[in-house]
């Protein structure tokens, strides 16, 4: 009973001066929403680099023309990737099951009859397929037959299909690319968009020595996608396809590479690296508010004790103990963090909704930042509240009362 007395009593001089506590919250109430966006944020960032490695593949390898550190979309117009050097990977590195050279061309024009749309062309050869584990849903895929004589076939995906074709079955129908008119053999399967937001169904696949012959007029590919038997040889495959492309491209240290090569345990540090940047920096944010708002928080409530002197004695005078009093501003201060906690986490959640609807970053709600929230709460409270409790507890009744 005197707990609950004494937390009452706490309750009504917080209420009493509700723009002072909301001062005192304030502080708490930032910190505690900056805490609950970093994990939601730090939890979403971690969902979308999975998804990234199950999109990119766990069995995969990318090597890709041109050089750099980072991760990219396969780039146009660099010419330091050949066939041959796709050839090489796949006949002179061990472990490896499938080596599917392509080459990728954005924002090509596609017509068929009236109907026309802008799209991303894709030459393959056959073990495409395989390499991506992306076969077709209806027809015949890309074969060898088609490669070998430049045949004029094309597969469409989903989303292309039914833009060119509405409803109609696409399957020997054809469609026109500049001056080259493909047949339509299969439609690929519907594949979704990949982390970055990327439709992987509106685009055209078709056979990569017609594309480099016929369509792109080039010798050069854009990327070698790589399929491993053993995906715990990733990193030493890897390693082994930059020291080959190396001897064939003629590349001595201090040269800088003219490919790059990941893997999809590359793909995940370099996607964590960034999360982990963000994380700190947050981190970084919120325990600076925290701090700040513990501070004030604690200064508020010493200037509260030099106003309440006359209380903290009538009450002492009473009959009430150091102990009470102490208990009352200690409970005072764990009331205004906790109930900033309470703000700083509704704050949170929106903060955390309208980033993944208006940003590319994405917050998964779960338990574990109001946890958290909480505690720091509680620790706060506990911490800045204890020097102006004993201040108050340690006043004398006599002096108090004059």
């Amino acid at each position: 009973m005197r707990v609950t007395r004494i937390a009452a009593e706490g309750a009504r001089a917080l209420a009493s001066q509700k723009l002072r506590t909301f001062f005192m919250m304030a502080g708490t109430m930032v910190g505690i929403a900056a805490l609950v966006v970093i994990v939601a944020v730090g939890q979403g960032t971690e969902e979308r680099v999975m998804k990234r490695v199950t999109s990119f593949g766990t069995h995969a390898i990318m090597v890709t023309a041109g050089g750099g550190k980072g991760f990219s979309p396969p780039q146009e117009g660099i010419t330091t990737l050949t066939v041959a050097d796709a050839d090489a990977i796949r006949s002179e590195v061990q472990g490896i099951d499938v080596a599917a050279p392509f080459v990728v061309k954005r924002a090509m024009l596609v017509q068929a009859g009236s109907a026309q749309a802008q799209t991303i062309i894709v030459a393959i050869g056959p073990e495409w397929h395989d390499a991506w584990e992306w076969y077709v849903k209806d027809g015949d895929p890309i074969t060898q037959e088609d490669t070998a004589t430049m045949a004029r076939t094309c597969l469409l995906g989903a989303n292309i299909a039914k833009e060119l074709f509405g409803d109609q079955d696409p399957i020997g129908e054809y469609v026109q690319v500049g001056n080259v008119r493909f047949r339509v053999k299969g439609v690929l399967e519907p594949r979704g968009t990949d982390p970055m937001g990327n439709d992987f169904d509106s685009r055209m696949a078709i056979p990569i020595t017609t594309g480099l012959r016929r369509v792109f007029n080039q010798d050069y590919i854009s990327n070698v996608r790589v399929k491993v038997h053993d995906p715990g040889q990733l990193v030493p495959i890897s390693n082994e396809i930059r020291k080959l492309l190396h001897e064939r491209h003629h590349i001595t240290p201090p040269e800088e590479d003219d490919f790059a090569v990941f893997s999809a345990a590359e793909v995940a540090k370099q996607a964590r690296g960034i999360a982990g940047t963000l994380t700190l920096l947050l981190s970084a944010l919120a325990a600076l508010s925290l701090l700040v708002g513990g501070v004030v928080l604690m200064n508020i409530l010493l200037i509260s004790v030099g106003e309440r002197t006359k209380e903290i004695g009538l009450r002492r005078a009473l009959g009430a103990s150091r102990r009470d009093v102490f208990l009352q501003f200690l409970t005072e201060s764990l009331a205004v963090t906790i109930s900033g906690m309470v703000l700083g986490s509704g704050l949170g959640l929106a903060v955390s909704s309208l980033l993944s609807a208006f940003t590319p970053l994405s917050g998964v709600i779960s338990w574990q930042p109001f946890a958290l929230a909480l505690a720091f709460a509680i620790i706060v409270g506990t911490a800045f509240g204890v020097a102006p409790a004993r201040r108050a507890a340690n006043l004398s009744p006599v002096e108090a009362l004059r």
